[in-house]
């Protein structure tokens, strides 16, 4: 893609062009809802295809977005005409046990990443026993990306023992604009660019530039306890209460969730995993299941392996039309604010409609919220609200769904988590970001002075 008689530089790396036969599959990102036709998606193999494709879209002129995953729920990462800079190829691990880190090239899929952590001269080969094993922190869904992940903060059901992902980051390498046309990387950590930084640690992906290079510090890790219960629907109000009360307040070795189903699903269900046996874990979740109705109440203990493959939603790793919203929760939702989420579940859009709470607190409060770019600290419960449909004549009746859902929890509820993005939030730099948005505008004004990464919602240096 050299133009005639220029000297803008080469594209490298894998290249999909409008019209290739591999376009079709090349530019597909996991919400459907909003499609999108680049010109071309360049697919880094090295870093410096990255350099090269961002030197090229600046010397151009030519639009671009930044991906990875393809997880972002409002398909930031994709563009009309123009081009996408798509780092998945960059997904070699290193691992050294010796010393507890991880380098993790920035394309690296979070399922790949628990895999090669776990196997990395730690269970024996046959598979029969569990040997230990390394972790992080991150989240569920196998499919999504790394980078992504840690740049937003990194929710998982190891972060009430360790913390966000983004708080067992050590070092980025991360590409940057340079001057008018040329590009540069940076290594950025506690000591050396440690503004940048502080960015990268819930600033969102995609505002200040490409990061082609993570080291996280892991975790030794052996066989974990899960829980899993389950109520009718007819016991919502009743089961989150107490689930609310108990959750962001247990043992921080136990992080949990619950899902609130449509009501045409009749199903309440509640998840954990627990660093320790499975009889203390029955001790812990006695307070959930005492006052209420559960019909089915499992506890085990399995490798982490095996409860990385419990936790993982297959439905969230399949393309589909869907949209998605959240907030948090500061403190836990009166008896109105629970009635709000059943009737609005009663009234679902069709069965796929849910509302989804992951619990905080623990290790995501040893930082205070100026600490990182990762602003709600002390939030207790972060809560989603999803749908999902086929046909695009019901896609308004979802979306108003969400929007309506969530308009009518602000009173009780807070912000929203920025790898939730929601496009329809007016004011989203505080909702995302609180306090802290000033900050990042800072750092944003001194590394990309010219809004090179920018798309919608994306954080503004001070001279736009």
């Amino acid at each position: 893609m050299r133009e005639v008689g220029s000297i803008v530089t080469e594209l490298t790396g894998r290249i999909i062009r409008r019209g290739d036969p591999g376009y079709p599959e090349a530019r597909k990102n996991f919400n459907l809802y909003y499609s999108k036709f680049p010109e071309a998606i360049v697919f880094c193999e090295e870093e410096k295809d990255v350099l090269n494709a961002l030197k090229y879209v600046r010397e151009s002129k030519v639009p671009f977005r930044v991906r990875s995953g393809r997880h972002s729920y409002q398909n930031f990462s994709l563009l009309d005409n123009g081009i996408v800079i798509d780092i998945s190829e960059l997904n070699a691990i290193k691992v050294d046990t010796s010393k507890d880190i991880a380098v993790i090239k920035a394309g690296c899929e979070l399922g790949n990443v628990y895999q090669t952590l776990w196997q990395h001269g730690r269970t024996l080969p046959s598979g029969i026993h569990s040997s230990a094993g390394s972790t992080i922190p991150a989240g569920t869904q196998s499919s999504v990306g790394i980078a992504g992940l840690t740049l937003g903060g990194g929710i998982g059901y190891l972060s009430r023992v360790f913390g966000l992902t983004c708080d067992n980051l050590l070092n980025v390498r991360i590409a940057v604009p340079k001057g008018k046309d040329d590009v540069k990387v940076l290594e950025a950590n506690s000591r050396k660019n440690s503004e940048l930084f502080w960015a990268c640690c819930g600033g969102g992906g995609g505002n200040f530039g490409i990061v082609t290079e993570f080291t996280f510090r892991i975790h030794p890790i052996k066989n974990v306890s899960i829980f899993q219960a389950e109520w009718d629907f007819d016991q919502l109000e009743t089961a989150f209460d107490s689930w609310q009360h108990w959750a962001p307040f247990a043992d921080r070795r136990l992080t949990s969730s619950i899902e609130l189903k449509a009501k045409s699903e009749n199903t309440i269900q509640a998840l954990g995993q627990f660093l320790g046996s499975k009889d203390e874990l029955k001790k812990l979740i006695r307070p959930l299941v005492k006052n209420t109705s559960p019909r089915k109440v499992q506890v085990t203990t399995i490798p982490f392996n095996q409860a990385v493959n419990f936790f993982n939603n297959p439905a969230g790793n399949i393309p589909s039309y869907f949209k998605r919203s959240g907030a948090y929760i500061y403190k836990p939702l009166p008896n109105e604010g629970i009635k709000i989420m059943k009737r609005f579940l009663e009234n679902a859009p069709n069965e796929n409609a849910a509302i989804w709470q992951q619990s905080l607190a623990g290790a995501v409060q040893d930082k205070a919220p100026s600490e990182t770019a990762y602003y709600h600290r002390n939030a207790l419960i972060a809560q989603e609200y999803n749908t999902r449909w086929t046909k695009d004549e019901v896609a308004s009746r979802n979306v108003q769904w969400v929007y309506s859902l969530r308009k009518h929890l602000t009173p009780y509820t807070r912000g929203n988590y920025v790898n939730w993005p929601d496009i329809l939030i007016r004011d989203w730099p505080r909702t995302y970001y609180g306090d802290n948005f000033d900050q990042l505008r800072k750092v944003k004004t001194k590394v990309d002075p010219m809004n090179v990464f920018r798309f919608k919602q994306s954080i503004p240096p001070f001279s736009n």
